[in-house]
């Protein structure tokens, strides 16, 4: 198993994953406040996480390593129900936990979340041109190309052009 369900316990392991790899990190994600640092930070981003998922817009996992000790999040987030049936996957790891195939298993986990247990029809992500180690992660699970969006999210404090993939359950 790479991944499991978000816990409360879980807050401790994220807010150390997180402080050893803020510089590891920062060229891929938003810039976050201090507080998302820490314990409590982490304490605040779970319960948000899991409010999310019992309104059913979001199933928010941890990637666990060999040992099945936190080594990261993935989730599927924004879920659209009716025509679309659709959710985007965002994930990270530590930066200890890199290299290691630890990605590649918990993408191929939420893609088999996303279209079974979800009922989804298309999930999507996106990176930035030069995060090519993620590209190969959802090249490896049957990700394609199908965009460029520039200035499509602030990623390290500027709006960053990404290349979206996709996948659809029938592929």
């Amino acid at each position: 198993m790479a991944t499991r369900l978000l816990d409360p316990g879980d807050a401790e392991a994220l807010a150390d994953a997180l402080h050893r790899s803020r510089e590891h990190l920062a060229p891929w994600e938003p810039v976050r406040p201090e507080r998302y640092f820490t314990l409590a930070g982490q304490r605040d981003a779970i319960a948000d996480s899991l409010a999310r998922h019992e309104a059913g817009t979001m199933v928010p996992h941890v990637v666990l390593d060999e040992s099945g000790a936190v080594a990261g999040r993935i989730n599927l987030n924004n879920i659209v129900r009716g025509p679309f049936q659709s959710a985007s996957v965002g994930y990270w790891l530590a930066v200890d936990a890199t290299g290691r195939g630890l990605a590649t298993a918990a993408v191929a986990e939420m893609v088999a979340i996303g279209f079974g247990a979800e009922c989804l029809h298309r999930l999507e992500a996106g990176t930035i041109p030069e995060n090519t180690r993620s590209q190969a992660v959802l090249e490896r699970n049957g990700f394609t190309r199908f965009g460029y969006a520039p200035r499509y999210l602030s990623i390290a404090g500027r709006w960053a052009d990404h290349i979206l993939f996709q996948r659809v359950a029938e592929d």
